[in-house]
């Protein structure tokens, strides 16, 4: 019942579960305790903590009691009247005006709390959960996360300092027994060929991005109507491939060349899309129209696009040290990344230069998030051959491969 409870943990690990069963438990038990969900970005919830709390009604058998509704996208538990509200800090006077019909508000929940990069957000949300209660209540906010990388506010404030007023803890996919036996399988598979990600996704450690790439990188909510306006701007959408272990990705995103700007503004990041999966999920973001560059590796996935609608899709013009140029090249740009693409947000916090078997960082790139990186990568190529080279560039190889 302390004021802050923050679990961190790896993928599976019954973060949003438990929270779930516990907040529908703890509101039939107090009736005059309202509850506030909040996320990155609004429109994350209905797929995502909505969902999750009408599961958990269902599972505690108590779903007859509760009223799910999409337009306002609440939750009213009916003998009582009490709420659950969901909110987005996309739109910050939702969050900081809201009032309930009946009790008290006394709980919030941040879910996926690692994507809130600015602790004043935070703050502005915890300051609004004020006021007296009645007796036998407690007000309390709830963080889950996974925790990606240790340079993140969360760590400093509620891990690495000792306070009365915080419950901090960590969990894993163990103990989470409504997994199967080949979701286990996939966790033993990444601690055996892919250690690094197994500390985070697997056991919930904190993740390390010592030797980062990126550094020339922001998050910033942008419109990107009005990005488009500007004179000379051009397109840029990329496509890897994946399915079972890897996501197919694919950035969308804006390059003022003129300024060495890139808005990335949306994605697609998804495992198990077949083919006409794939061309059905960009022809539904209206990307139907644009050219794509998709990793070269797969010339028969990229017939088949061309067969479901993604006409304008080409290969990727791959050569010798094309990693490594292409992310000097990305390098040379001041990259802006919308708040609502939260898996480029994770792939740029934790995309490092891999290390020799002393521990020494080396001159190439962990091959690990870098699915979106590396689909930004393809995407750009059209722009990099209209550039002139800079010296590095020219010097990096006698080969002009990009032409």
């Amino acid at each position: 019942k302390k004021r802050y409870r923050v679990v961190k943990g790896g993928r599976g690990s019954k973060k949003s579960t438990t929270t779930s069963l516990n907040i529908i438990t703890r509101m039939m038990k107090y009736p005059l305790a309202n509850t506030l969900v909040i996320r990155k970005v609004f429109k994350d919830h209905r797929d995502s903590t909505w969902k999750q709390l009408k599961w958990a009604a269902r599972q505690l058998k108590v779903s007859h009691l509760w009223e799910f509704k999409v337009s306002p996208l609440e939750a009213t538990f009916k003998p009582t009247g009490q709420t659950i509200y969901f909110r987005g800090l996309d739109d910050p006077m939702s969050v900081t005006s809201i009032t309930v019909d009946n009790g008290h508000l006394c709980w919030a929940w941040f879910e996926e709390a690692y994507q809130i990069l600015n602790e004043d957000d935070f703050n502005k949300v915890d300051m609004s959960i004020r006021g007296e209660v009645p007796p036998g209540y407690f007000k309390q906010i709830t963080l889950t996360f996974n925790p990606w990388n240790e340079r993140h506010w969360l760590k400093k404030r509620f891990f690495d300092s000792v306070h009365d007023n915080i419950y901090a803890t960590t969990t894993n996919y163990r103990i989470n027994e409504f997994l199967g036996e080949d979701d286990r399988q996939l966790f033993a598979d990444m601690e055996k060929f892919n250690p690094r990600r197994y500390k985070i996704e697997g056991l919930g450690e904190w993740g390390i991005a010592e030797g980062a790439i990126f550094e020339n990188w922001t998050v910033h909510a942008f419109d990107k109507n009005e990005i488009a306006k500007r004179e000379g701007i051009k397109s840029a959408f990329g496509l890897d491939f994946g399915y079972t272990v890897d996501p197919t990705a694919a950035p969308a995103s804006l390059v003022d060349v003129k300024n060495r700007e890139l808005y990335i503004f949306d994605e697609l990041y998804e495992k198990g899309l077949l083919n006409n999966q794939i061309a059905e999920k960009l022809i539904a973001k209206g990307w139907a129209k644009e050219m794509f560059i998709a990793d070269s590796a797969e010339p028969k996935s990229i017939e088949e696009l061309r067969k479901h609608g993604i006409r304008k899709i080409y290969s990727a013009k791959k050569g010798p040290d094309s990693v490594k140029s292409g992310i000097q090249f990305l390098q040379q740009f001041k990259i802006i990344i919308h708040p609502s693409c939260t898996n480029a947000i994770n792939e740029f916090s934790n995309y490092t230069w891999a290390k020799d078997k002393e521990g020494q960082l080396i001159n190439k790139p962990a091959d690990e998030f870098n699915h979106l990186i590396d689909a930004l990568r393809y995407s750009m190529e059209p722009i990099r051959t209209r550039m002139p080279k800079t010296r590095n560039e020219r010097e990096l190889t006698r080969y002009d491969f990009w032409r």
